[in-house]
């Protein structure tokens, strides 16, 4: 696990699975986003890294938390297409919406693996309602630690919105009007 405070790069994906549109930074801002990057052969990703997405995807509201697969194959290419994959999503009834990530121009890693700097898969990457990366763990993370951290970052939203919702009414001092509360002289 490592602790990671920048913008999250824009997801570079050739197709979408259970979704009618592509995600795209703006249709995910303002809710927690949990990105699961994995291969259908991967036994980590199969055993321990999907079943969690699903959990997520099953136990969070979907306007606060967005559960985005990302399908980042960076070995067995002839093996994992988009056809296969598409088999694998319906077999093992993934029904959050899955991205295949974008061959790499300089290698065998995709585009949207090597901007997040990821080491392999199961990759889960936790991104804040600014998107800002907040968390990114290689390998499995404990469900209890993963469901610490997504409530954090909801809760977080939640007291941010609720200041700028504070800050944004005008005071009930004297002179105050819908345009604010000058300074009495």
């Amino acid at each position: 696990m490592n602790a990671i405070d920048r913008p999250a790069p824009p997801l570079q994906v050739d197709r979408w699975f259970n979704t009618p549109d592509a995600i795209t930074p703006e249709s995910v801002r303002g809710k927690v986003v949990v990105l699961e990057a994995f291969q259908m052969l991967c036994p980590g990703c199969v055993a321990h890294g999907l079943p969690q997405a699903a959990r997520v995807h099953a136990t969070f509201p979907h306007d606060q938390v967005a559960v985005i697969g990302l399908h980042t194959v960076f070995e067995h290419h002839a093996a994992m297409t988009p056809l296969a994959l598409e088999a694998f999503l319906h077999e093992y009834r993934i029904a959050f919406p899955v991205g295949v990530d974008r061959p790499g121009t300089r290698g065998p890693i995709p585009k949207t693996m090597e901007a997040y700097a990821m080491r392999g898969t199961p990759t889960l990457v936790l991104i804040d309602t600014q998107g800002q990366i907040r968390q990114q763990h290689f390998g499995q993370v404990g469900d209890l630690v993963l469901g610490a951290q997504i409530a954090a970052l909801v809760q977080e939203a939640q007291a941010i919105a609720a200041l700028e919702e504070t800050h944004s009414q005008p005071s009930a001092g004297a002179g105050c009007d819908a345009n604010g509360c000058p300074i009495p002289a």
